[in-house]
């Protein structure tokens, strides 16, 4: 390694925590100088020291690779097709790391950090990044001088008396040297590539086999043998494949890359763009939206304020006629009661025509309120409906009403076919509609609702009955009657009957289904079997105990074989059902041949 190669892994910039930028170092000038990006390291945050290329092409210092933790995710790999664990795959790396760039995983080689490639470019980089900070560069020989060269080959900076020397002497004579102040002015620096192991020789060789850069000394030793061309005889062929992979296969990908990125960074500002235009619709939205349910609240508040006023008001009037009919009843009362107890006989009798007459009139024409009319009111039949429909607000859609319907049990009705026709073992519904005194539906649920349904013929026979508030003035009502008869259905509300109740229900029994087959006859049925028999009673010479065509019992139509019925449509009329199962005949009550037809059910085969 150069003695400038030297100087830039030992005297390094100050680590200051800004990463683009550095100190002057001259006459203690604090102003900062702002670093060169591809010269510093993306992990340390300082300029390069043994820069070494991930397979990631992404570049870090030698020993910010080394700090870099293991990875180790899967514990499979996908190799050739084949999923093959982890700690059976051939290993050809030390191990592996994630690119602190990409997040790639990078494979480390067996050889360690020191088998990655160096990035030869970013110590140009970081020697053109010195130049450019440190005005004064001591001569790397002398170290009494500025210098005012650089040797490009041995890769030392010169002052003007130690450059004399390097070209006088022999070995050095042909090295080109450059002045600092025209590096400077390039912007870019261009140094030779020197070998690791043979210090002072440029990797002038490239060989063929290993596919490596070599200098002239291990051309002759370690790559003896070897096809070895001169760097400049194979960069052209080289070259052209590296550029030919940029130029045909990934820079028209680079442009699709970056077209669709800014389709997406414009489709990313579009929807952002219509978001807030959204947004701005949401909130003029809720803005008046809240302005009409606050209106539709006061109107509800007024509707409400009404119908207090207007109940009070007929409480008051109907306070008024009570104490006025109370008045007049208690003097009656009063007087009557004094006359007879406190009077003689004379003053009764002279009294009786006036005090009859009063009487008679109270008694006939008088106020007398049923306890109905009057029963005590909390207000019960003003509510408030959430859920329900109130037409539009300045055009916005809103719900909830007041309602203040007062049930009429005399107009409540009953809808659905539940007590029209009924079945035994089979379920029954019908829907109760609990109306006002006009016949409009309730909008609300919650009254007392009692159904009750009786056998008119046996008093301790009685259907459950469900009752399902539907709490919008309907109530679903279900049962399910086990035998057979006529019912009693009594529908009350408030312990009052609804117009029509007790209704007649009549139940009837439940139609015996068939359980065997419509056909021809047992023979065909049965494909030609001996023990299958028919509820016909038919049966064939030969054995058979079943029907066949035209043989004796058989009744000439199709029927059916559990019971011989000759009607399809029809109810079963036998009562044991024998099937057939493998050659053995058992009752469909499993103790044999219990009835002496044995209706055999036949089954296709």
């Amino acid at each position: 390694m150069s003695v400038c190669d030297k100087k830039l892994d030992t005297d390094h910039v100050d680590s200051s925590p800004n990463p683009t930028t550095t100190p002057s170092p001259t006459n203690g000038d604090t102003r900062e100088v702002v670093l060169n990006p591809r010269a510093v390291c993306g992990v340390c945050k300082r300029l390069y020291r043994e820069p070494k290329i991930l397979p990631c092409l992404h570049t870090f210092c030698a020993d910010c690779v080394r700090q870099l933790e293991p990875f180790s995710l899967l514990s499979s790999r996908v190799t050739n097709g084949k999923t093959v664990p982890l700690d059976r795959e051939p290993r050809a790396s030390a191990v592996t790391v994630l690119c602190p760039e990409c997040d790639c995983e990078a494979d480390i080689p067996l050889s360690g950090v020191d088998g990655l490639t160096t990035d030869h470019l970013a110590l140009d980089e970081v020697f053109l990044q010195t130049l450019m900070t440190d005005n004064n560069v001591l001569c790397d020989l002398c170290s009494d001088g500025d210098a005012e060269k650089r040797c490009e080959v041995c890769c030392v900076n010169l002052c003007e008396f130690c450059c004399q020397a390097h070209r006088r002497q022999k070995r050095t004579s042909s090295h080109t040297v450059q002045c600092l102040e025209t590096l400077k002015s390039q912007g870019h620096l261009s140094r030779p590539v020197l070998c690791s192991l043979h210090p002072g020789q440029e990797l002038r060789l490239f060989c063929e086999p290993c596919e490596l850069p070599v200098c002239l000394e291990c051309a002759a030793t370690f790559h003896r043998g070897h096809r070895c061309h001169p760097t400049r005889d194979v960069i052209d062929r080289h070259g052209d494949r590296i550029r030919e992979m940029v130029t045909v296969g990934l820079r028209p990908r680079l442009d699709r890359l970056e077209e669709s990125l800014r389709k997406v960074d414009q489709s990313q500002d579009a929807l952002q763009a219509r978001v807030d235009a959204v947004a701005d619709e949401v909130r003029s939205f809720a803005r008046g939206y809240a302005s009409a349910v606050e209106s539709h609240c006061l109107s509800l508040l007024r509707r409400l304020e009404e119908l207090r006023l207007q109940r009070r008001n007929q409480l008051h009037l109907q306070r008024a006629q009570l104490q006025q009919a109370l008045t007049d009843a208690r003097g009656g009362v009063e007087f009557a009661e004094r006359l007879l107890t406190c009077g003689s006989d004379a003053e009764i009798l002279s009294a009786k025509g006036v005090t009859l007459r009063r009487l008679a009139g109270l008694v006939e024409s008088g106020y007398d309120p049923s306890p109905a009319t009057f029963a005590p009111d909390n207000g019960s039949s003003i509510c408030f409906l959430p859920q329900e429909g109130a037409g539009e607000v300045t055009g916005y859609p809103v719900v909830g009403v007041i309602h203040c319907k007062t049930l009429e049990v005399s107009r409540c009705t009953i809808e659905g076919e539940g007590l029209q026709h009924g079945q035994e073992g089979h379920r029954g519904e019908f829907t109760l509609v609990c109306r006002d005194s006009v016949g409009e539906p309730m909008c609300q649920g919650g009254e007392a609702v009692l159904v009750s349904i009786i056998h008119k013929e046996k008093k301790d026979c009685r259907v459950e009955a469900v009752v399902v508030d539907n709490s919008d003035g309907s109530y679903a009502v279900s049962f399910t009657p086990v035998e057979a008869g006529s019912y009693s259905v009594w529908v009350c509300v408030k312990a009052q009957h609804i117009k029509g109740s007790p209704f007649a229900l009549n139940v009837k029994r439940k139609v015996q289904r068939h359980r065997g087959i419509f056909h021809c006859c047992s023979f065909c049925s049965s494909r030609g079997s001996k023990e299958a028999r028919c509820g016909c009673t038919g049966t064939m010479p030969g054995g058979f105990q079943g029907c066949g065509h035209g043989h004796k019992g058989h009744p000439g139509k199709l029927h059916w074989s559990c019971c011989g019925s000759m009607v399809e449509d029809s109810e079963c009329l036998s009562q044991s059902v024998i099937t057939a199962v493998g050659g053995t005949l058992t009752t469909a009550r499993g103790t044999g041949l219990s009835s002496p037809r044995g209706h055999l059910r036949t089954v296709e085969i």
